[in-house]
């Protein structure tokens, strides 16, 4: 599998990320609804919303997958974000920089494969929305608009979710920010084996 390039805007790219505080977190059904859309309007079998943190591909919402991240540099979705445009590819099995991924010799079987960057208002791709066939097939450019559709849904979702953590006068997180900053913490830790604990001041 070739494991794609950081963009050029990388740090400013995950700081975005970061700050939605979205990662590790359960599945919400606004997400989950653009994933069931996605699939029926497409007539594929596995579509899903991801997104690439600094080491690894995670979905916060998917059909038809048989795990819920994997490694970045084993992800498709890492070269999508390298471009404005619809990614996509008309044979995975064919196409000799994922042959061996796992989207593709996994139970996915991916063959067809079609995703749209996720961007962020100050330009940031943080993500994608896919969809994915086990066979070959063609979109044409109502299909392609769409699918960019869905995922201006999914961006508009984001930007509602980012708004609703932080104060709109000072950029402050409020008091659901906090507490989505430190369940996000608090699963990092989880996730990676790792102690924590909470200071207090007297």
């Amino acid at each position: 599998m070739k494991s794609a390039d950081p963009p050029a805007d990388e740090e400013l790219r995950l700081k975005s990320l970061k700050s939605l505080r979205i990662l590790d977190t359960p599945p919400e059904e606004r997400f989950e609804r653009i994933v069931r859309m996605a699939r029926r309007m497409f007539d594929v079998p596995t579509a899903f919303i991801s997104l690439i943190d600094e080491d690894r591909q995670w979905f916060k919402a998917s059909i038809g997958l048989e795990f819920t991240e994997i490694s970045r540099d084993q992800s498709i979705c890492a070269h999508a974000i390298l471009d404005d445009e619809t990614f996509i590819i008309a044979d995975a099995a064919t196409d000799h920089r994922f042959t061996d991924g796992p989207l593709v010799q996994g139970d996915t079987s991916a063959r067809f494969y079609a995703s749209c960057p996720l961007k962020l208002p100050n330009g940031s791709k943080v993500g994608t929305l896919c969809i994915v066939d086990d066979h070959t097939r063609i979109l044409d450019h109502e299909d392609l608009a769409l699918l960019r559709d869905l995922a201006a849904t999914v961006e508009r979702e984001l930007v509602v979710m980012q708004s609703a953590i932080t104060d709109e006068l000072t950029g402050i997180y409020n008091r659901r920010g906090f507490l989505l900053a430190a369940q996000h913490s608090l699963n990092l830790c989880v996730r990676q084996d790792l102690p924590a604990t909470l200071p207090i001041s007297t």
